[in-house]
């Protein structure tokens, strides 16, 4: 049985890997805008969430949620494997070289996946605050 203590951070220790993964997928996209043949990409944060929380839902309780390694028996392996929320962005007009990077629209989407991720961050350390406050009284 799920008890409040069970996950104290909530959605935003799950939204701060996903937002970051953003991140890097869109300053790829700004990365490579000169590189022929290179296809904008995009990564699917909702999607990604929900599959993030429902693993959490029913994950056993031994597990520890969100640490996001996986044990072996020679120790911590990489994250789990984001490339399944990565796609083709659709649309725009490419290149003649066959790149459909367009600058405008990527520092657009970065822009607000920076915003995105300060406000998680924001809210994950209002949460440490408020826990602090609760254990230590001030």
């Amino acid at each position: 049985m799920a008890g409040p203590f069970d996950n104290p951070f909530g959605l935003s220790a799950l939204s701060l890997p996903l937002r970051e993964q953003r991140l890097k997928v869109l300053a790829s996209n700004l990365a490579n805008a000169d590189t022929p043949g290179f296809q904008a990409q995009d990564f699917d944060f909702q999607r990604a969430l929900r599959s993030a929380e429902s693993a959490r839902a029913g994950a056993p309780a031994a597990t520890p949620s969100g640490s996001g390694l996986a044990a072996t028996p020679t120790g911590p392996v990489a994250g789990p494997d984001f490339r399944r929320y990565i796609s083709t962005r659709e649309g725009g007009q490419g290149s003649l070289d066959g790149n459909t990077v367009s600058a405008e629209t990527e520092h657009a989407a970065f822009g607000r996946a920076v915003l995105e991720y300060r406000a998680s961050l924001t809210f994950f350390e209002s949460r440490v605050r408020g826990l602090m406050t609760a254990i230590t009284g001030q």
